[in-house]
């Protein structure tokens, strides 16, 4: 108590500051140029009103790794209504964190203050944690300094500014890098309480990074796993998300399960895992998806869901279908169980499981390849998903590839060959039998007589 008293009092710490490292551009190479317009122009307009201003965090780690940064964020002396003052196209969000995103054409920045950690708190009502430890609202205004420490790895923690082309350094995250080495900041434990999706973070980031977790820092993860079932699901979807698509997320996932943390993350794929076809068939999905993102084409989450949690829907329609109901409503049913199952961990947004059911609703009309089916079916708009889907489960040896096959050289042919394609599955002319035979029921029923007897005209 007298020790913060006479902090407060002279306005400054009582302990000896940490100086932070300043390391050139000669050291870390990170020129002027490969930081983002937006974030530039943001970090200028900072400093010339009086403001301290720094790219920070993950663009900082990447760029000295030699990896292009995709995401700018601003961590600045100025309070959020400061930022929001000076820019016209910008907004406050946030509850737990107040910070300001703002605006320069497509492209959004992500402006922070700095902010104190638990230690250095003078207004304890702005800082609020549960009965775990976890930090449920921070909005405690610091220096610099502080959110070094706040910030949960060394290699998160550099503060570069675009001016001066300097790295700000107050844990050698720096080092760290050329080490390849994740160090958490402070207690490894008691950062874990204050916010468990850093265990998931931790992991992310080593194996997308290729980076080696610090073993004091590896140590309590596995004993405090349960404490991510008291995230809420929308944060820990936001989080698995940014690890299922970083381009890493077959080593991501593999690491999950190496810690013990996919427990309960994504509940059906513990059972899922454990099954020699379903764990081949969720590899590959992950293995197509970091394909996909290295070759810089489009990935659909609700594709790359659809692929984690289709076993476990698979296993449930055929159990409803074994207990005697017919096969679509059976189907309709697993995929609801699934979706309700998951929701109380992962919050996955609607508009993702909606195309997750479309998905999985096609599988069947897959194998249903007579008539003007097939022709229905590549007219709808999320044909190639479902059809993309099917080629991953022949691939995983769970369809005959021969279905697949067929559907590819369907999708593609002139109507020649699509008539080739249906003889080779009923045999030579059996296609047009079935329309001829079709169109002598319709005959018959037009000429039937009507309800009251009377014999056609």
């Amino acid at each position: 108590m007298i020790t913060k008293f006479l902090g407060k009092v002279f306005s400054g710490r009582i302990f000896k500051a940490r100086q932070p490292k300043i390391v050139p551009f000669s050291a870390h190479g990170i020129a002027r140029e490969r930081i983002s317009p937006c974030a530039l122009k943001v970090t200028q307009t900072l400093q010339e009103n009086g403001h301290t201003a720094y790219v920070v965090g993950g663009a900082v780690r990447d760029a000295i790794l030699g990896w292009e940064p995709k995401d700018f964020d601003i961590a600045t002396s100025a309070t959020p209504e400061q930022v929001r003052e000076l820019f016209r196209r910008s907004r406050i969000i946030g509850r737990r964190f107040r910070i300001v995103h703002v605006m320069c054409g497509r492209e959004t920045v992500e402006v922070s203050t700095y902010r104190a950690g638990a230690a250095a708190d003078d207004d304890k009502d702005d800082q609020v944690a549960d009965e775990h430890g976890r930090l449920l609202r921070d909005n405690v205004f610091g220096n610099q300094e502080q959110d070094a420490i706040r910030r949960d790895f060394t290699i998160n923690a550099l503060f570069y500014d675009p001016t001066t082309q300097q790295v700000w350094d107050y844990h050698d995250g720096v080092e760290d890098l050329k080490k390849k080495k994740m160090r958490m900041i402070g207690d490894p434990e008691q950062r874990y309480r204050e916010d468990p999706v850093r265990m998931i973070r931790a992991v992310r980031l080593s194996a997308s990074r290729g980076l080696e977790i610090d073993q004091a820092t590896r140590a309590p993860i596995k004993s405090l796993t349960p404490l991510l079932a008291n995230v809420p699901p929308a944060r820990l979807f936001d989080e698995m998300l940014k690890l299922l698509l970083s381009g890493h997320a077959y080593e991501c996932v593999k690491a999950l399960r190496h810690e013990g943390l996919h427990h309960g993350l994504l509940p059906m794929l513990d059972v899922i895992l454990e099954q020699p076809m379903g764990e081949r068939f969720v590899m590959m999905s992950l293995r197509n998806t970091d394909a996909r993102i290295k070759n810089d084409k489009s990935v659909s989450p609700a594709f790359l869901f659809a692929s984690l949690l289709w076993h476990e829907v698979l296993a449930g329609w055929k159990k409803l279908e074994a207990d005697g109901m017919p096969q679509i409503p059976a189907l309709f049913q697993a995929m609801d169980e699934v979706i309700q199952s998951q929701a109380g961990k992962l919050a996955i947004p609607r508009r993702y499981s909606a195309d997750m059911k479309e998905i999985w609703v096609m599988q069947p009309r897959f194998l249903q390849r007579n008539g003007r089916r097939p022709y229905r079916l590549i007219e709808n708009p999320r044909f190639r998903a479902g059809y993309d889907f099917l080629l991953l489960r022949c691939a995983s040896g769970e369809v005959d590839p021969a279905i697949g096959e067929w559907w590819t050289r369907f999708q593609h042919a002139d109507e020649t060959e699509r008539r080739e394609l249906f003889a080779q599955l009923t045999g030579e002319g059996a296609e047009p039998q079935k329309r001829k035979r079709r169109k002598r029921r319709r005959r018959t029923a037009d000429d039937a007589p009507d309800a009251g007897g009377a014999e056609p005209s």
